[in-house]
């Protein structure tokens, strides 16, 4: 990762909160106490357990985020950029944009990963809200392969710009590094990493509860 004398951004880098980062958190905030309460309650609506109820408050705001951030993203992209749209949504990724300036002018990795992103990642969430609802047995399986979709998105965001140096990337400001790089992105690492695991525990569970079977000779 570029250094913060190296970074082209560290001139320019505010030290205090700005209106508009406070304001973008305020909307990422609101939208996972939202999902928090509807997943909990669609939870216990239908008997799930309360580990069960926060993965779907996950999955909701997995979906949500997918959808109307990452979403409204791929199509400034698709017809122009962020940096050159007025939109209130542009304004979000401009701030953000400030910490990676990739998302900014329609880097073709980027989008190629957020299309991607949107049309298939949200989808699966959706598949995997309503699996877990009714007890469907390809639960784990769709869950699987949402967090190794997750997990390889994230992979292929930051891997090709490590390997060049992270010209990108502004490492000079806390807010910019440990907020919205680290732990923004983190976020899509280390939750769907529990999720696989959960997977893992609940599949060796469901082989060990297998009645025995008596070999035909």
């Amino acid at each position: 990762m570029a250094s913060p004398a190296d970074s082209p951004f560290s001139s320019s880098s505010p030290g205090p909160l700005s209106w508009t980062s406070v304001a973008s958190l305020a909307v990422c905030a609101a939208q996972l106490g939202l999902c928090g309460v509807l997943g909990r309650g669609l939870g216990r609506r239908h008997g799930s357990s309360r580990l069960d109820c926060w993965v779907l408050s996950w999955l909701c705001y997995d979906a949500l985020v997918h959808c109307t951030l990452e979403g409204p993203f791929v199509y400034l992209s698709l017809v122009g950029s962020v940096a050159e749209s007025d939109s209130l949504i542009a304004s979000l990724w401009k701030e953000y944009g400030i910490a990676d300036a990739r998302w900014l002018h329609s880097d073709p990795t980027i989008v190629s990963l957020e299309i991607l992103t949107v049309v298939l990642d949200s989808l699966l969430a959706l598949i995997l809200i309503y699996a877990i609802l009714r007890e469907k047995h390809y639960r784990h399986f769709i869950q699987i392969t949402l967090c190794v979709c997750e997990l390889y998105g994230g992979w292929m965001t930051f891997c090709p710009e490590w390997l060049i140096g992270s010209p990108s990337l502004n490492t000079s400001n806390w807010l910019y590094l440990w907020v919205y790089l680290v732990f923004f992105n983190g976020v899509w690492v280390v939750i769907p990493g529990l999720l696989l695991l959960q997977s893992w525990v609940e599949l060796k569970m469901m082989h060990r509860e297998r009645p025995n079977r008596k070999k035909v000779k």
